[in-house]
């Protein structure tokens, strides 16, 4: 009898043992195939560098991190599939999505299973619907929109502007902000104009711009549709300024639309590498042979604030970590973030870029 109480007792021990010890995961989600594969990747490569540096100085509480990631193709659909995913694995922590239509959807799932969410996804409605896990550590669209519409208006007032979206929830929503923010300064766009996404040819819109003799285009959606719109521009004798938002920081732009590139003009957070305080992740990531541009700091940064907030809350448990992210202060590779009550970003900024000669800086004031 003595034998068999013992045997459980060693049971009962080799069970908890691992458990104990066992790594905390946190998650990441976005597009990391399709059209838009490149942000993804970048994420990835922010959340992977941030988790090997956090597990070597120990971990979480005294635990490791594990990474689990998600691939939604910015298809909301799919995207509540993820999150149903990552539900089940029990993460404590996620990091997504991209696109707003995606991180949308999935932010409820996530909410209805108490799981703390970072995102970089810019569309107001993803902190307007009274969530309370999640915490936008990048502006919002009516942020960048009032930055680029204004921007629009007193440089290019002497021009036609016309003003483009692709129907998502990120593009139609940015390119309305920009409209309005121009219209607020007494610029009335030439042009108001959809299209569709993944579409091979533009040139029905390019055609529109010319015949309405429009110079520059204020343009909702992301980086594929729009190198492809300046080289069909180009073929039909149209030099045209495409002002964009944050989406377009990706370097595929450069590759894909060439030397046109250097037309475009968009809004995005102060640039983090010119952080001096994050200047040895920066180069960390050089060493690597991996440039931090666009999303990849913002990735390193979500990782940073999760391991900062529960080692704050002594705790990975949800209204911890909830309580914790709100109410606190947390030094990231972005700078300091802390948020309102809505999970929005309380120091959000935007700036005016221009890619030129395969690089993003500034525009010179």
């Amino acid at each position: 009898m003595r034998k068999n109480f013992l045997l459980a007792g060693f049971s009962l021990l080799a069970l908890a043992v691992p458990a104990a010890y066992a790594d905390h995961l946190v998650a990441i989600a976005g597009p990391m195939t399709g059209q838009y594969a490149s942000a993804g990747d970048q994420i990835r490569k922010g959340a992977e560098l941030a988790i090997a540096e956090i597990n070597a100085k120990g971990g979480v509480l005294g635990q490791k991190l594990k990474l689990e990631v998600g691939d939604d193709a910015c298809d909301p659909k799919q995207a509540v599939s993820v999150a149903n995913a990552m539900v089940n694995k029990k993460i404590v922590f996620m990091h997504g999505h991209w696109c707003s239509s995606s991180t949308i959807p999935a932010s409820d799932v996530y909410n209805e299973a108490m799981i703390p969410m970072a995102t970089v996804s810019t569309n107001p409605q993803v902190t307007e619907r009274g969530l309370k896990n999640v915490f936008r550590i990048m502006g919002r669209d009516d942020q960048q929109g009032i930055v680029a519409g204004t921007y629009l208006a007193d440089t290019f007032k002497a021009k036609k502007i016309a003003v483009v979206d692709d129907k998502s929830a990120y593009g139609k929503g940015l390119a309305d902000e920009i409209a309005k923010a121009m219209q607020g300064k007494g610029v009335k766009p030439a042009l108001r104009e959809s299209i569709t996404a993944g579409e091979k040819d533009y040139s029905g819109l390019v055609s529109k711009l010319k015949s309405a003799g429009v110079e520059v285009m204020a343009y909702g959606g992301y980086h594929t549709e729009v190198a492809l719109i300046l080289r069909q521009a180009q073929q039909a004798g149209l030099k045209l300024t495409i002002m964009g938002g944050d989406t377009l920081t990706n370097s595929e732009l450069v590759t894909a639309a060439g030397a046109a590139a250097d037309n475009v003009l968009f809004t995005f957070s102060p640039d983090p590498r010119k952080n001096p305080a994050a200047a040895p992740i920066v180069k960390k990531f050089r060493d690597a042979k991996i440039e931090p541009e666009g999303y990849v700091m913002y990735a390193y940064a979500a990782m940073q604030l999760f391991a900062q907030a529960a080692e704050q809350a002594k705790s990975t448990k949800y209204a911890d970590l909830e309580k914790a992210m709100r109410g606190g202060s947390f030094d990231t590779v972005i700078g300091k973030l802390s948020f309102d009550a809505k999970g929005d970003n309380k120091l959000p900024g935007f700036m005016v870029y221009q890619w030129k000669g395969g690089k993003y800086d500034y525009v010179a004031k």
